[in-house]
C-alpha cells in the first residue's frame, strides 16, 4: 500500500465508526498509515470556529476519530500552498496554513483544490494490512480525491 490509496469500509464495519466511510491514504510507512475520512462532512464551516469567524465559509470533513482537537488539510496545489508533504496521487499533506486560510479567504482555493478535516485515522505498523486482509476494507481502484 502506498500514500494516495483509497479505501472504503465493507460490512465488517458496520455498527462502528468506519461504517459506510471511504478513507484516503496520506502516509504509509514503517511506523504505519494515517488516513482521513472523506465522505462524512462536518456539521460546522470554517467560519463557525472561533479562531476563522471573519472568514469564508467552507466545508469541514469529519477526518476520523483521533486528535480531533487539530485541523488537518490535503490538497493539490503545492504551487500554492508551500511545505506540504506528498501524500500520493499529486496531492500534499499540510503546509502553510495561514497561506492556505488567506488564499481560501480571497476565493483563490475551492473545494476542488482542498479538504479540511477535524481529526484523522491512524494505524500502528502492520495493523491496516491485517484490516484488509480480514475483509475490513476495499481498495477503490479508480477512484480520486478531488
Amino acid at each position: 500500500m502506498s500514500p494516495g490509496t483509497i479505501l472504503h469500509s465493507t460490512g465488517l464495519l458496520d455498527g462502528s465508526v468506519f461504517e459506510k466511510t471511504v478513507i484516503y491514504i496520506a502516509e504509509h510507512n514503517e511506523k504505519g498509515a494515517m488516513g482521513f475520512v472523506v465522505n462524512q462532512p462536518f456539521p460546522r464551516r470554517l467560519n463557525e470556529l472561533e479562531e476563522f469567524r471573519h472568514g469564508k465559509a467552507f466545508p469541514l470533513h469529519l477526518g476520523g476519530p483521533v486528535d480531533r482537537e487539530h485541523l488537518y488539510f490535503l490538497h493539490r496545489r503545492a504551487d500554492l500552498i508551500p511545505d506540504g508533504a506528498e501524500a500520493g496521487g499529486g496531492n500534499f499533506l499540510g503546509g502553510d496554513f495561514k497561506t492556505t486560510i488567506r488564499l481560501i479567504n480571497n476565493g483563490t482555493l475551492t473545494e476542488q483544490d482542498l479538504k479540511i478535516f477535524i481529526g484523522y485515522c491512524g494505524w500502528d505498523f502492520g495493523e491496516l494490512e491485517a484490516e484488509i486482509a480480514e475483509g475490513s476494507w476495499q481498495i477503490l481502484e479508480a477512484a480520486t480525491l478531488f
